[in-house]
Protein backbone atom coordinates (compact mmCIF):
# COMPACT_ATOMS: atom_id res chain seq x y z
CA UNK A 1 0.00 0.00 0.00
CA UNK A 2 1.57 3.59 -0.85
CA UNK A 3 2.25 5.67 2.04
CA UNK A 4 -0.46 8.45 1.47
CA UNK A 5 -3.38 5.84 1.04
CA UNK A 6 -2.18 4.26 4.86
CA UNK A 7 -2.30 7.74 5.78
CA UNK A 8 -4.99 9.40 4.44
CA UNK A 9 -7.72 8.58 6.59
CA UNK A 10 -5.89 9.71 9.75
CA UNK A 11 -6.12 13.46 8.84
CA UNK A 12 -9.74 14.79 9.26
CA UNK A 13 -8.80 18.14 7.68
CA UNK A 14 -8.57 16.76 4.43
CA UNK A 15 -11.87 15.52 4.11
CA UNK A 16 -12.79 19.29 3.49
CA UNK A 17 -13.99 20.99 -0.18
CA UNK A 18 -12.64 24.09 -1.11
CA UNK A 19 -14.50 25.70 -3.54
CA UNK A 20 -16.31 22.62 -4.76
CA UNK A 21 -13.25 20.89 -5.16
CA UNK A 22 -11.82 18.31 -2.45
CA UNK A 23 -9.20 19.68 -0.73
CA UNK A 24 -5.59 19.17 -1.93
CA UNK A 25 -2.95 20.95 0.68
CA UNK A 26 0.15 21.52 -0.84
CA UNK A 27 1.35 23.84 1.46
CA UNK A 28 3.09 21.52 4.41
CA UNK A 29 6.53 23.67 4.16
CA UNK A 30 4.41 26.46 5.99
CA UNK A 31 2.83 23.95 8.10
CA UNK A 32 2.05 20.40 7.62
CA UNK A 33 -1.77 19.05 9.12
CA UNK A 34 -2.04 17.10 11.76
CA UNK A 35 -3.41 13.43 12.43
CA UNK A 36 -5.86 12.51 14.82
CA UNK A 37 -3.57 11.08 17.02
CA UNK A 38 -1.82 14.26 17.90
CA UNK A 39 -5.32 16.25 17.93
CA UNK A 40 -6.60 13.34 20.33
CA UNK A 41 -3.08 13.31 22.65
CA UNK A 42 -3.60 17.20 23.12
CA UNK A 43 -6.93 17.11 23.97
CA UNK A 44 -6.78 14.14 26.56
CA UNK A 45 -4.03 16.24 28.64
CA UNK A 46 -6.24 18.96 28.61
CA UNK A 47 -9.21 16.86 29.57
CA UNK A 48 -7.30 14.81 32.03
CA UNK A 49 -3.70 15.78 33.08
CA UNK A 50 -3.41 19.58 33.02
CA UNK A 51 -0.78 21.55 35.23
CA UNK A 52 2.30 23.14 35.75
CA UNK A 53 5.32 21.32 35.39
CA UNK A 54 8.29 20.63 38.01
CA UNK A 55 6.57 23.26 40.28
CA UNK A 56 3.34 20.89 42.39
CA UNK A 57 3.74 17.73 43.99
CA UNK A 58 -0.16 17.13 43.50
CA UNK A 59 -1.06 14.32 40.81
CA UNK A 60 -1.76 16.47 38.30
CA UNK A 61 1.33 18.16 38.52
CA UNK A 62 3.34 14.93 38.58
CA UNK A 63 1.60 13.41 36.00
CA UNK A 64 1.83 16.85 33.34
CA UNK A 65 5.56 16.55 34.38
CA UNK A 66 5.80 13.27 33.72
CA UNK A 67 4.09 13.73 29.73
CA UNK A 68 6.14 16.91 29.22
CA UNK A 69 9.47 15.22 30.04
CA UNK A 70 8.86 12.18 28.46
CA UNK A 71 8.42 14.29 25.04
CA UNK A 72 11.95 15.48 25.60
CA UNK A 73 12.85 11.64 25.54
CA UNK A 74 10.83 11.09 22.30
CA UNK A 75 12.49 14.14 20.52
CA UNK A 76 15.94 12.79 22.20
CA UNK A 77 15.81 9.63 20.09
CA UNK A 78 14.10 11.28 16.87
CA UNK A 79 17.08 13.85 16.28
CA UNK A 80 19.99 11.18 18.12
CA UNK A 81 20.59 13.06 20.36
CA UNK A 82 23.60 12.06 22.25
CA UNK A 83 21.85 13.22 26.24
CA UNK A 84 18.56 14.52 26.76
CA UNK A 85 19.69 17.88 28.59
CA UNK A 86 20.97 18.53 25.40
CA UNK A 87 16.96 19.09 23.89
CA UNK A 88 15.33 22.42 24.58
CA UNK A 89 12.02 23.28 24.11
CA UNK A 90 11.44 26.15 22.09
CA UNK A 91 8.20 28.19 20.68
CA UNK A 92 9.01 27.36 17.23
CA UNK A 93 12.38 27.40 14.91
CA UNK A 94 12.38 30.91 15.00
CA UNK A 95 12.66 31.43 18.58
CA UNK A 96 15.17 29.07 19.20
CA UNK A 97 17.18 30.54 16.61
CA UNK A 98 16.91 33.95 18.12
CA UNK A 99 17.42 32.34 21.43
CA UNK A 100 21.15 31.28 20.29
CA UNK A 101 21.40 35.10 18.73
CA UNK A 102 20.53 36.53 21.75
CA UNK A 103 23.01 34.36 23.90
CA UNK A 104 25.79 33.56 21.44
CA UNK A 105 25.41 37.50 20.29
CA UNK A 106 26.46 38.77 24.24
CA UNK A 107 30.30 36.76 22.94
CA UNK A 108 30.76 38.56 19.79
CA UNK A 109 33.28 41.22 19.61
CA UNK A 110 34.28 43.97 16.96
CA UNK A 111 35.51 42.83 14.01
CA UNK A 112 34.18 38.73 14.70
CA UNK A 113 32.33 37.47 11.75
CA UNK A 114 29.20 35.80 11.89
CA UNK A 115 28.69 33.70 8.38
CA UNK A 116 25.38 33.12 6.99
CA UNK A 117 23.96 31.57 3.25
CA UNK A 118 22.08 33.19 0.47
CA UNK A 119 19.30 30.64 0.81
CA UNK A 120 18.17 31.78 4.34
CA UNK A 121 15.43 32.04 5.64
CA UNK A 122 14.53 35.43 7.17
CA UNK A 123 14.84 33.76 10.78
CA UNK A 124 18.22 32.66 10.37
CA UNK A 125 18.85 36.10 8.99
CA UNK A 126 17.53 38.83 11.13
CA UNK A 127 18.60 37.96 14.32
CA UNK A 128 22.12 37.58 13.53
CA UNK A 129 21.86 41.13 12.20
CA UNK A 130 20.84 42.07 15.18
CA UNK A 131 23.40 40.09 16.83
CA UNK A 132 26.07 41.74 14.59
CA UNK A 133 25.20 45.36 14.65
CA UNK A 134 24.47 45.75 18.65
CA UNK A 135 28.25 44.59 18.87
CA UNK A 136 30.58 45.80 15.81
CA UNK A 137 30.57 42.29 14.10
CA UNK A 138 30.51 41.66 11.04
CA UNK A 139 27.82 39.37 8.82
CA UNK A 140 28.45 37.91 5.36
CA UNK A 141 26.83 35.63 3.01
CA UNK A 142 28.18 32.49 1.36
CA UNK A 143 26.72 32.98 -2.40
CA UNK A 144 24.66 30.40 -4.44
CA UNK A 145 25.70 29.15 -7.36
CA UNK A 146 23.49 29.18 -10.44
CA UNK A 147 22.23 25.02 -10.05
CA UNK A 148 20.79 26.20 -6.69
CA UNK A 149 23.49 25.21 -4.31
CA UNK A 150 26.04 27.14 -1.67
CA UNK A 151 29.45 27.64 -3.54
CA UNK A 152 31.61 25.71 -1.47
CA UNK A 153 34.47 27.00 -2.49
CA UNK A 154 33.21 30.37 -1.23
CA UNK A 155 32.53 28.94 1.92
CA UNK A 156 35.88 27.77 2.15
CA UNK A 157 37.01 31.32 1.69
CA UNK A 158 34.90 33.14 3.74
CA UNK A 159 35.22 30.84 6.37
CA UNK A 160 38.61 32.96 8.44
CA UNK A 161 39.87 32.97 12.19
CA UNK A 162 37.59 35.91 12.90
CA UNK A 163 34.23 33.69 12.11
CA UNK A 164 32.58 33.14 15.39
CA UNK A 165 28.94 31.39 13.86
CA UNK A 166 28.49 29.58 10.81
CA UNK A 167 24.41 29.64 10.73
CA UNK A 168 22.76 28.05 7.82
CA UNK A 169 19.81 26.15 6.73
CA UNK A 170 19.67 22.00 6.15
CA UNK A 171 16.93 22.34 3.69
CA UNK A 172 16.32 25.57 1.59
CA UNK A 173 12.23 26.11 2.12
CA UNK A 174 12.13 27.82 -1.57
CA UNK A 175 14.55 25.59 -3.82
CA UNK A 176 14.77 22.37 -1.56
CA UNK A 177 18.30 22.22 -1.88
CA UNK A 178 19.70 19.68 0.91
CA UNK A 179 23.45 21.32 1.95
CA UNK A 180 26.04 19.10 3.34
CA UNK A 181 25.64 19.64 6.64
CA UNK A 182 28.64 17.16 8.42
CA UNK A 183 30.67 18.92 6.03
CA UNK A 184 29.99 22.50 6.88
CA UNK A 185 29.54 21.74 10.61
CA UNK A 186 33.26 20.27 10.61
CA UNK A 187 34.95 22.96 8.51
CA UNK A 188 33.49 25.19 11.32
CA UNK A 189 34.62 23.34 13.97
CA UNK A 190 38.01 23.49 12.57
CA UNK A 191 38.26 27.31 12.38
CA UNK A 192 37.07 27.41 15.98
CA UNK A 193 32.64 28.97 15.35
CA UNK A 194 30.04 27.57 16.43
CA UNK A 195 27.43 25.43 13.91
CA UNK A 196 23.80 26.53 13.89
CA UNK A 197 21.45 24.71 11.77
CA UNK A 198 18.02 25.79 11.19
CA UNK A 199 16.08 22.21 10.46
CA UNK A 200 12.98 23.25 10.11
CA UNK A 201 12.87 21.67 6.60
CA UNK A 202 14.63 18.67 7.40
CA UNK A 203 13.49 17.22 10.59
CA UNK A 204 9.94 16.61 9.17
CA UNK A 205 11.00 14.86 5.89
CA UNK A 206 14.65 12.82 6.27
CA UNK A 207 16.05 10.83 9.55
CA UNK A 208 18.16 12.76 11.88
CA UNK A 209 21.41 11.76 13.87
CA UNK A 210 22.69 14.57 15.71
CA UNK A 211 25.75 12.87 16.20
CA UNK A 212 26.53 12.39 12.84
CA UNK A 213 25.83 15.75 11.42
CA UNK A 214 28.35 16.74 14.43
CA UNK A 215 26.77 20.72 15.00
CA UNK A 216 26.69 22.66 17.43
CA UNK A 217 23.27 23.72 17.76
CA UNK A 218 19.85 22.33 15.19
CA UNK A 219 16.29 24.36 15.11
CA UNK A 220 13.11 22.79 14.32
CA UNK A 221 9.44 23.65 14.70
CA UNK A 222 6.41 21.31 15.65
CA UNK A 223 3.81 22.44 13.05
CA UNK A 224 5.91 21.96 10.46
CA UNK A 225 6.04 18.12 11.36
CA UNK A 226 2.20 17.22 11.92
CA UNK A 227 2.30 18.26 14.96
CA UNK A 228 0.85 21.76 16.75
CA UNK A 229 2.07 25.31 16.57
CA UNK A 230 3.80 27.39 19.17
CA UNK A 231 6.54 24.82 20.13
CA UNK A 232 10.11 24.16 18.49
CA UNK A 233 13.04 22.10 19.68
CA UNK A 234 16.46 23.70 19.82
CA UNK A 235 19.24 21.02 19.80
CA UNK A 236 22.26 22.01 21.51
CA UNK A 237 25.74 20.01 22.35
CA UNK A 238 26.29 19.89 26.15
CA UNK A 239 29.42 20.84 26.39
CA UNK A 240 28.78 24.20 24.38
CA UNK A 241 25.47 25.02 26.12
CA UNK A 242 27.28 24.45 29.77
CA UNK A 243 29.32 27.34 28.69
CA UNK A 244 27.06 29.79 27.35
CA UNK A 245 24.81 31.64 30.22
CA UNK A 246 20.72 31.99 29.13
CA UNK A 247 19.97 34.89 27.29
CA UNK A 248 16.18 34.81 29.03
CA UNK A 249 15.42 35.12 32.47
CA UNK A 250 12.38 34.30 34.74
CA UNK A 251 10.90 31.76 36.68
CA UNK A 252 12.59 27.58 36.12
CA UNK A 253 15.83 28.72 34.69
CA UNK A 254 17.01 29.64 37.79
CA UNK A 255 18.16 27.25 41.13
CA UNK A 256 18.89 30.18 43.62
CA UNK A 257 17.78 34.13 43.21
CA UNK A 258 19.06 37.25 45.35
CA UNK A 259 18.71 40.46 44.49
CA UNK A 260 22.12 40.92 42.79
CA UNK A 261 22.66 37.79 41.26
CA UNK A 262 21.18 34.66 40.69
CA UNK A 263 22.70 30.55 40.16
CA UNK A 264 21.35 29.39 36.58
CA UNK A 265 19.47 25.95 36.84
CA UNK A 266 20.44 22.58 35.28
CA UNK A 267 20.20 21.88 31.55
CA UNK A 268 17.83 21.77 29.58
CA UNK A 269 15.84 24.04 31.96
CA UNK A 270 18.08 27.08 32.20
CA UNK A 271 17.00 28.06 28.86
CA UNK A 272 13.25 26.95 29.47
CA UNK A 273 11.85 29.90 30.91
CA UNK A 274 8.73 30.67 32.14
CA UNK A 275 5.53 28.36 31.78
CA UNK A 276 6.59 25.60 28.85
CA UNK A 277 4.39 24.42 25.91
CA UNK A 278 3.23 21.56 27.78
CA UNK A 279 -0.34 20.37 25.85
CA UNK A 280 2.09 21.44 22.92
CA UNK A 281 4.72 19.30 23.89
CA UNK A 282 2.15 16.52 24.10
CA UNK A 283 1.03 16.88 20.44
CA UNK A 284 4.90 17.00 19.23
CA UNK A 285 5.76 13.55 21.11
CA UNK A 286 2.67 12.16 19.51
CA UNK A 287 3.47 13.99 15.99
CA UNK A 288 7.02 11.78 16.49
CA UNK A 289 5.43 8.33 17.48
CA UNK A 290 3.34 9.26 14.16
CA UNK A 291 6.29 9.71 11.86
CA UNK A 292 8.40 6.76 13.66
CA UNK A 293 5.68 4.14 12.82
CA UNK A 294 5.80 5.50 9.24
CA UNK A 295 9.33 5.35 9.25
CA UNK A 296 11.41 8.09 8.10
CA UNK A 297 13.19 6.24 5.12
CA UNK A 298 9.63 5.53 4.02
CA UNK A 299 8.39 9.13 4.50
CA UNK A 300 11.49 10.63 2.10
CA UNK A 301 10.98 7.92 -0.20
CA UNK A 302 7.75 9.30 -1.08
CA UNK A 303 8.15 12.40 -0.88
CA UNK A 304 11.25 12.34 -3.17
CA UNK A 305 8.91 10.86 -5.69
CA UNK A 306 6.04 13.37 -5.37
CA UNK A 307 8.71 16.09 -5.68
CA UNK A 308 10.03 14.44 -8.63
CA UNK A 309 6.70 14.17 -10.75
CA UNK A 310 6.45 17.83 -9.71
CA UNK A 311 9.48 18.51 -11.64
CA UNK A 312 9.31 16.75 -14.46
CA UNK A 313 5.52 17.52 -15.25
CA UNK A 314 6.32 21.34 -14.58
CA UNK A 315 9.38 21.47 -16.52
CA UNK A 316 7.25 20.26 -19.56
CA UNK A 317 4.94 23.24 -19.41
CA UNK A 318 5.43 26.02 -21.60
CA UNK A 319 6.11 29.30 -19.85
CA UNK A 320 6.70 27.72 -16.51
CA UNK A 321 9.86 28.12 -14.72
CA UNK A 322 10.98 25.62 -12.01
CA UNK A 323 14.15 26.62 -9.20
CA UNK A 324 16.37 24.83 -7.58
CA UNK A 325 18.44 21.31 -8.11
CA UNK A 326 17.13 19.02 -10.11
CA UNK A 327 15.54 15.80 -8.24
CA UNK A 328 17.78 13.81 -6.49
CA UNK A 329 18.32 12.47 -2.74
CA UNK A 330 20.12 15.92 -2.36
CA UNK A 331 16.58 17.81 -2.44
CA UNK A 332 14.35 18.29 -0.17
CA UNK A 333 10.53 18.05 -0.50
CA UNK A 334 9.50 21.71 -2.22
CA UNK A 335 9.06 22.83 -4.97
CA UNK A 336 9.10 26.39 -6.35
CA UNK A 337 7.95 27.51 -10.08
CA UNK A 338 6.84 30.69 -11.46
CA UNK A 339 4.22 30.82 -14.28
CA UNK A 340 5.34 33.42 -16.88
CA UNK A 341 2.40 36.43 -17.17
CA UNK A 342 1.48 35.64 -13.67
CA UNK A 343 2.26 37.04 -10.52
CA UNK A 344 2.71 34.33 -7.91
CA UNK A 345 -0.06 35.45 -6.02
CA UNK A 346 -2.68 35.64 -8.95
CA UNK A 347 -1.14 31.93 -10.11
CA UNK A 348 -1.91 30.47 -6.13
CA UNK A 349 -5.34 32.20 -6.06
CA UNK A 350 -6.25 30.96 -9.31
CA UNK A 351 -5.03 27.10 -7.86
CA UNK A 352 -7.24 27.53 -4.45
CA UNK A 353 -9.89 28.15 -7.46
CA UNK A 354 -9.54 24.63 -8.24
CA UNK A 355 -9.35 23.36 -4.43
CA UNK A 356 -5.02 23.69 -4.72
CA UNK A 357 -3.37 25.51 -1.74
CA UNK A 358 0.09 26.31 -2.53
CA UNK A 359 2.26 29.19 -0.86
CA UNK A 360 3.04 32.09 -3.22
CA UNK A 361 5.32 34.94 -2.55
CA UNK A 362 9.08 35.75 -1.54
CA UNK A 363 8.43 32.79 1.76
CA UNK A 364 10.59 34.89 4.24
CA UNK A 365 13.81 34.57 1.73
CA UNK A 366 14.06 38.18 0.18
CA UNK A 367 17.73 37.94 -0.51
CA UNK A 368 17.11 34.54 -2.13
CA UNK A 369 14.58 35.95 -4.44
CA UNK A 370 17.04 39.05 -5.56
CA UNK A 371 19.32 36.70 -6.52
CA UNK A 372 17.06 34.33 -8.39
CA UNK A 373 16.18 38.06 -9.62
CA UNK A 374 12.31 37.14 -9.18
CA UNK A 375 9.54 38.97 -6.68
CA UNK A 376 8.77 36.01 -5.49
CA UNK A 377 7.68 32.26 -6.37
CA UNK A 378 4.47 30.21 -6.47
CA UNK A 379 5.75 26.90 -3.90
CA UNK A 380 4.22 23.28 -3.66
CA UNK A 381 5.68 21.52 -0.50
CA UNK A 382 4.54 17.69 0.70
CA UNK A 383 4.10 15.58 3.43
CA UNK A 384 3.01 12.12 4.40
CA UNK A 385 -0.57 12.26 3.34
CA UNK A 386 -0.22 13.48 -0.28
CA UNK A 387 -0.32 11.73 -3.17
CA UNK A 388 0.65 10.86 -7.28
CA UNK A 389 -3.24 11.86 -8.20
CA UNK A 390 -3.04 15.57 -6.01
CA UNK A 391 0.49 16.08 -8.03
CA UNK A 392 -0.96 14.96 -11.59
CA UNK A 393 -4.21 17.65 -10.14
CA UNK A 394 -1.75 20.24 -9.71
CA UNK A 395 -0.26 19.86 -13.08
CA UNK A 396 -3.30 19.89 -15.20
CA UNK A 397 -4.37 23.07 -13.03
CA UNK A 398 -0.95 25.48 -13.82
CA UNK A 399 -0.98 23.79 -17.55
CA UNK A 400 -4.79 25.47 -17.75
CA UNK A 401 -3.58 28.25 -16.59
CA UNK A 402 -1.04 28.82 -19.74
CA UNK A 403 -3.81 28.15 -22.29
CA UNK A 404 -6.37 30.66 -20.16
CA UNK A 405 -3.76 33.49 -21.07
Amino acid sequence: MRLDELTRPDFPILERVVNGHPLVYLDSAASSQRPRTVIEAMSQYYARSHANVHRSIHTLGEEATELYEAARDRVQRFIGAQHREEVIFTRGTTDGLSLLAETIGRTLRAGDEVLITELEHHSNIVPWQLATRDRGAVLKAVPLGDDGTLDLGAFERLLTRRTRVVAFAHVSNVLGTINPVARMCARARQAGAFSVVDGAQAAPHLSLDMCALNCDFYAFSAHKMLGPTGLGVLYGRREVLEALEPGRGGSEMIKEVWIDRAQWNDLPWRFEPGTPPIAEAVGLSAAIEYLEKLGMDAVAEHERALTRQTLEGLAAIPGVRVYGPPASEARGAVVAFSVEGLHPHDVAALLDAEGIAVRAGHHCAMPLMRRLGVVGTSRASFSVFNSPEEVRHLLAAVGELRTAL
